[in-house]
């Protein structure tokens, strides 16, 4: 593969990888609003806001986890032998997890089956924030 495919690819798994971010971020957000307020007007609306948003972010995380995984077969000595790309990996495994986990959480409020309070989605909303900055610091900074 050429260095200006390489850029391609990379170009658009970043760009991914902010629109899966950016509903990752926003989708524990409607989860606290949710849990705090479970009238029925504003039970349906978040219900939908809640599956829209789910839906629209999915593919970019599939695209995201699919450009990773082709940059980093198209460069696998190198990115096998840096420690630093084992420690991204676990992060997007991790963010991985997270994201069929609100999958499920969207589910539970949507069948009225929601358990947890706000003040739980108010500290689940955090994990992806860490995860994002492990990625960006182990990419740019490779410590390892």
């Amino acid at each position: 593969m050429s260095a200006s495919q390489f850029a391609w690819i990379k170009a658009f798994h970043i760009i991914f990888m902010v629109c899966w971010f950016a509903g990752i971020f926003y989708l524990p957000r409607l989860f606290v609003n949710h849990a705090m307020d479970q009238s029925e007007p504003l039970n349906s609306r978040l219900c939908l806001m809640e599956r829209k948003l789910y839906r629209f972010i999915t593919p970019f995380a599939v695209l995201t986890v699919l450009l990773g995984l082709w940059m980093l077969a198209a460069n696998s000595q190198y990115y096998f032998t840096s420690g630093w790309m084992y420690a991204k990996l676990t992060l997007v495994a991790l963010l991985t997890v997270y994201h069929v986990a609100c999958g499920r959480i969207v589910r539970r409020f949507a069948t009225g089956q929601n358990s947890r309070g706000h003040v739980f989605y108010r500290w689940f909303n955090e994990l992806p924030v860490v995860v994002l900055f492990g990625s960006v610091i182990l990419v740019v900074v490779k410590p390892f």
